[in-house]
């Protein structure tokens, strides 16, 4: 019993050292997860800009088709003036072409205001993309540095994992099942040490009696408060 002990505690070193390492990796992978996420979000706001342009160009389009329209409309209204008999006809066509004009000079200015709002943000699209170059540049730098850490990681996992395999398999399985249990319910932590009377794990004080009975090391002893598995360290013993 005491060297299934002993195994068992080993267990719980390699248990708690592949959590953490788990909990390195994890990080590491949300970090890459942010980066990404920053990279999509810079590349949307560019496509938005986009279709900003792309909606204002039409919108463009749109007012500088109704201005040939009515250069158009001008033109052919100062033709038939030539061929006006009447007054009131004239006037009519005059006023025809007052309007056209009017309405030319109001569509200049939109299409001007247009143009306006589409050189700022051609002007905010360059700068974007230039931001988004250095993030790119950025980000896979530091993807290669997370991915050459996660592989570093995941070599350690993978050496613990083979080891835990070597010591479970010379653990009864009832008492890793018992360990299993224990450890989904206290948090990751199923076997503590007993020291100078106390459970390290809750720091709760044990009974003298079960305290020495830990010194035999000859049965699979609980702390009565918290249930985990006790263990004497190797520099306890004898």
């Amino acid at each position: 019993m005491r060297n299934k002990l002993r195994s068992l505690y080993e267990l719980q070193e390699m248990d708690l050292r592949i959590d953490g390492l788990d909990g390195e990796k994890a990080q590491l992978l949300r970090e890459v997860a942010t980066l990404e996420a920053l990279l999509a979000d810079s590349r949307r706001k560019i496509e938005e800009r986009r279709q900003s342009a792309q909606i204002l160009e039409e919108e463009k389009a749109g007012l500088e088709a109704g201005l040939s329209t009515e250069n158009d409309n001008i033109t052919r209204s100062e033709t038939n003036l030539r061929e006006i008999k009447t007054q009131k006809e004239y006037q009519a066509v005059s006023k025809e072409i007052s309007g056209a004009k009017k309405l030319i000079s109001e569509l200049e200015e939109q299409i001007l205001q247009k143009i306006t709002a589409l050189e700022e943000i051609s002007g905010d699209i360059a700068r974007k993309e230039s931001d988004l170059a250095q993030l790119e540049a950025n980000v896979a730098a530091q993807q290669a540095e997370v991915k050459q850490k996660v592989d570093e990681l995941e070599a350690r996992i993978a050496a613990d994992a083979a080891a835990r395999e070597t010591t479970l398999s010379a653990l009864p399985a009832s008492v890793v099942k018992r360990y299993t249990r224990l450890r989904e319910q206290r948090r990751g932590v199923a076997v503590v040490e007993a020291r100078e009377g106390n459970c390290m794990g809750c720091n709760m004080h044990l009974p003298p009696q079960l305290y020495n009975t830990l010194f035999r090391q000859d049965d699979v002893i609980t702390c009565p408060h918290c249930q985990r598995i006790l263990v004497m360290r190797p520099q306890q013993e004898g």
